[in-house]
């Protein structure tokens, strides 16, 4: 499993790829035994099947195995939920404005941005609201997604663990412009970050609404 951005892209990474395992050897498994009945119980015109009575101990084994193996797919999708869900108290919090069809970012210190700028290995906790109708925010290099509701605040936590810059897109159907809502997260040094935070003469134009 290779290292991602954040800590999060593993745990996700591992649960799909556990899924796809047991997928995969669950259709190479019954197309096997499938091909051998053909096979075994190939007969000619004219053969006078019998009845075959069932089995207990079969039947408790496909149906334990299928319960066993959908738990626990269960059991490692809520790892990835709750890690998600747990942010720390120290987190860096933005604000996160989405509308037809941009997205805005406001910090507790009053800069604004079309961008979202982050500092490396810091916890960030975005809390998102839509002025219009419904968005979804989402990055494919953090494999986070959440939607935006007009009305509701929604909460989203992450910790950037690679700096860069990473695509941020709408995943949510918004009108015309839907495949244009497009932006940017940027991972930064601390110290980097600390700088650009600090100074307040960058902060971005208010959008016109509030």
């Amino acid at each position: 499993m290779f290292p991602g951005p954040t800590s999060h892209v593993e745990t996700v990474d591992f649960v799909f790829l556990y899924i796809v395992g047991i997928s995969v050897i669950l259709l190479l498994g019954i197309t096997a035994v499938m091909i051998y009945f053909v096979f075994k119980f190939n007969r000619k015109k004219g053969h006078k099947p019998k009845d075959i009575h069932g089995s207990i101990l079969l039947e408790t084994i496909w149906i334990a195995i299928p319960t066993v193996l959908v738990l626990s797919m269960f059991y490692f999708g809520y790892i990835g939920y709750e890690e998600l869900r747990d942010i720390p108290d120290d987190a860096m919090q933005v604000e996160v404005i989405a509308r037809m069809w941009e997205w805005d970012f406001r910090y507790e210190n009053g800069k604004v941005t079309k961008e979202l700028y982050v500092p490396l290995s810091k916890p960030i906790k975005l809390v998102m609201e839509s002025v219009d109708v419904n968005h979804s925010f989402y990055i494919p290099a953090f494999r986070i997604k959440e939607d935006v509701i007009a009305g509701k605040k929604n909460v989203l936590g992450f910790t950037p663990s690679r700096i860069g810059e990473y695509d941020v897109a709408c995943a949510e159907y918004c009108g015309l412009q839907h495949s244009m809502m497009y932006t940017k997260v940027i991972v930064m040094p601390e110290r980097e970050f600390e700088e650009w935070y600090a100074n307040t003469e960058e902060t971005a134009v208010e959008p016109e609404n509030k």
